[in-house]
C-alpha cells in the first residue's frame, strides 16, 4: 500500500523547515548583514550603543543568521596573483645554520685548524678550514649536524649535502629538503596572509595556492587592489640587531657579516648593524597599538619564553650600546639599552601615526611573511559590476525556473504542480546549505544552481514516466505510484550518484570558479534527489489519502 511513517513524515517537513529557516535570512540579506555586523562588534567586547543595539534589531535573535556569502564576481572586491620568492628562504637557511657549523668545528679546532666564513652564493654556506689535510674530518662533523626530513616525500633523506673543494666546505641544502622548504613557505605565506586579512575583517577571501610557487588573493568588499597590497605586501620582517656603527656614507664598507641599512627617522643617516639579529620576530607573541610616555603613537610588542630569555640576555651584557629595532631592512628605532630589560615586552616608538602604528601591530601580529611576493596580476572588480552579475544571474534562474515550471505542469497536470512545489523548495533548501556550511557563492555557483534547476526535474520524470507505465498494466492508482518509486530509485540514484562523483573530482582537483561550480552542483545534487524521493512522494500520498481517487492521469 501507499503508506508513510508518521515519523518519516515528521522527519521530511523537519527537514525541509530548517532548511527554509537558514535560507530565509538570505532574501533580507542587507538587514540581516547589519545585524551581523553589530553581533560582532558586541562579540569583540565593543559598548552597545543606541546605533548598535537599532542594528541588532534589524534581525530577531531567535533565527538563524547565517547568510551566504558573495564572491569577488559578485560582491566587488580585489584580486591579486602573486609569486612567492622560494629561493630567498636557502639563504636565510644558510645564514641561520652558520653559528651552529661555527661552533661544531671550533670543537675541533685542534685538528681541523680555524675556521672562517667565505663569500658564497645565497643558497650555499662555504667556510675555509686552515688544515686542508683535514678536510674529510671537517666534513664528517658538518655530516653530524644534518637532521632528516620531515615531509613525506624526504623520508630517511637529510636536509643538508655537505662537499668540500679544496680547504673549503661547502653545505647547502639537499633537494629533498628545497622542496619541503618550498612547500613550507607556501603554507606558511598562505596561513600569514590568512591571518592578515582577517585582522583587517573582510569578509570570505578566497586564499589558496596555485601551482608551485603562486598564490592567488580574493577579497570581497575591499576598495582596491593597491589596498590590499599595502596590507599583505610587506614581509613586515621584525629583528632587533647590535648596531656597529652610525655613517652618512650608504656606501661605506660595513665590514666581515655587516649590513648598513637607512634610517627611517633620520634622512641622510644609516647604520652599520651585525647581520645576524639577536631576536626577530618571529618570535614575537603579541603586538598592540599603543602610546609612549610623551603620548605619540607606539606599539608595545611581547615576546615568547624562547625570545624573552634572549632578549633579557642581550639587554644585561649590552647596557649603554645602541640596539637596533628593524621593519623590512629599515631601522625604524635605535635606542640605547639603559637597563636589563626582562620579561620580553617593550615598546617600539618612531614617526607613526595611529593609522600606522594599527597597521604594524597587525602585520606583526598576523606574523612575517617568510619570503618576498611578487605580484603578477592585480585587479579591482566595483561593486556595480558585482551587482550586474547577480542581477544577470537572478535573471538566468528566474528563466530557467519558469519554463521548467510551465514544462512540467503541462507534460504532467497534478502531478507536474506537485514536482514544481518540490524544485521551489530544493532552490530554498540549496541556500539554506550554503548558509549553513558558509559556503561562498559565485557566478559560476549560479551557473550551478541554474543547472540543477534543469536537473532537479530528471528524477521526478523518471517516476512519473515508470507511474505511467505501471498504470498501463491496469494495477491500481495506489499500486502504480509505489511501483513507480520503487522501480526508478536505482536509474535516480545511479545517474545522480556519478554527477555527484564528478562534482566531487572539480571541487577536488579545480581552483576558484570551478570550486564554485562543484559547491553548488553537489549540493543542488543532494537536495535535488531529496526532494524528488520524499518531498514529491509525500505531497503525492497526502493528495491522495484526501482525494481517493479510482483512476490518476499522469
Amino acid at each position: 500500500m501507499l503508506q508513510i511513517p508518521l515519523w518519516k513524515r515528521v522527519l521530511i517537513w523537519g527537514v525541509v523547515l530548517i532548511g527554509l529557516s537558514y535560507a530565509l535570512p538570505n532574501a533580507f540579506y542587507s538587514r540581516v548583514e547589519t545585524h551581523n555586523d553589530a553581533a560582532a562588534l558586541v562579540e569583540a567586547g565593543a559598548a552597545e550603543t543606541g546605533e548598535i543595539a537599532a542594528d541588532l534589531g534589524q534581525w530577531p535573535a531567535f533565527l538563524p543568521s547565517s547568510l551566504v556569502n558573495l564572491g569577488l564576481d559578485l560582491r566587488g572586491g580585489a584580486h591579486l596573483l602573486a609569486e612567492v620568492q622560494v629561493a630567498d628562504v636557502y639563504a636565510d637557511r644558510m645564514d641561520a645554520f652558520w653559528p651552529e657549523v661555527r661552533d661544531a668545528l671550533r670543537d675541533a679546532r685542534d685538528t681541523v685548524g680555524t675556521i672562517r666564513r667565505q663569500d658564497s652564493p645565497p643558497d650555499q654556506l662555504r667556510v675555509r678550514i686552515s688544515n686542508p689535510e683535514e678536510i674529510t674530518r671537517a666534513v664528517a662533523i658538518v655530516r653530524g649536524l644534518a637532521q632528516p626530513i620531515v615531509s613525506f616525500t624526504g623520508v630517511g633523506q637529510d636536509d643538508i649535502e655537505v662537499s668540500f673543494e679544496g680547504a673549503d666546505l661547502i653545505i647547502e641544502l639537499s633537494e629533498a629538503e628545497k622542496q619541503a622548504t618550498d612547500d613550507r613557505t607556501l603554507q606558511q605565506s598562505l596561513e600569514i596572509i590568512r591571518r592578515r586579512v582577517d585582522e583587517a575583517g573582510t569578509r570570505e577571501p578566497t586564499i589558496q595556492r596555485q601551482g608551485e610557487d603562486r598564490v592567488l588573493i580574493q577579497v570581497p568588499g575591499i576598495a582596491s587592489a593597491s589596498e590590499l597590497k599595502e596590507l599583505i605586501g610587506q614581509t613586515a620582517r621584525l629583528t632587533f640587531n647590535p648596531v656597529v656603527s652610525r655613517t652618512s656614507d650608504p656606501d661605506a664598507p660595513p665590514g666581515p657579516r655587516n649590513i648598513v641599512l637607512p634610517s627611517i627617522d633620520e634622512p641622510n643617516t644609516y647604520y652599520v648593524l651585525e647581520q645576524t639579529p639577536v631576536v626577530s620576530g618571529d618570535q614575537l607573541t603579541d603586538a598592540q597599538p599603543s602610546f609612549d610616555q610623551n603620548g605619540r603613537p607606539a606599539v608595545n610588542f611581547r615576546f615568547n619564553p624562547t625570545g624573552a630569555r634572549l632578549f633579557g640576555d642581550y639587554t644585561a651584557e649590552n647596557i649603554g650600546s645602541p640596539f637596533a629595532i628593524v621593519l623590512d631592512n629599515e631601522v625604524i628605532s635605535a635606542p640605547v639599552i639603559q637597563s636589563h630589560i626582562p620579561g620580553g615586552s617593550g615598546i617600539i616608538t618612531g614617526n607613526f601615526s595611529v593609522e600606522e602604528s594599527t597597521q604594524l601591530a597587525v602585520l606583526l601580529r598576523a606574523g612575517a611573511l617568510p619570503a618576498e611576493m611578487i605580484f603578477l596580476e592585480e585587479r579591482t572588480i566595483g561593486p556595480e559590476l558585482g551587482q550586474d552579475s547577480i542581477e544577470a544571474g537572478a535573471l538566468a534562474c528566474l528563466v530557467a525556473l519558469g519554463a521548467v515550471l510551465v514544462f512540467m505542469m503541462l507534460s504532467y497536470g497534478l502531478f507536474g504542480v506537485f514536482a514544481n512545489i518540490a524544485l521551489l523548495l530544493n532552490i530554498a533548501l540549496i541556500f539554506g546549505v550554503l548558509s549553513l556550511i558558509g559556503a561562498t557563492l559565485t557566478l559560476p555557483g549560479i551557473a550551478g544552481i541554474v543547472l540543477t534547476i534543469g536537473m532537479a526535474v530528471d528524477a521526478n520524470v523518471l517516476v512519473f514516466e515508470r507511474i505511467r507505465e505501471e498504470l498501463k498494466t491496469a494495477r491500481g492508482p495506489a499500486r502504480a505510484i509505489e511501483l513507480g518509486y520503487e522501480k526508478a530509485l536505482s536509474a535516480i540514484v545511479d545517474a545522480n550518484t556519478t554527477t555527484f562523483i564528478v562534482a566531487a573530482i572539480l571541487f577536488t582537483l579545480g581552483a576558484g570558479p570551478v570550486r564554485g561550480f562543484a559547491v553548488t552542483l553537489g549540493i543542488g545534487i543532494v537536495t535535488s534527489v531529496f526532494t524528488a524521493i520524499f518531498v514529491t512522494r509525500l505531497l503525492i500520498v497526502l493528495w491522495f489519502e484526501r482525494r481517493r481517487p479510482k483512476q490518476i492521469e499522469v
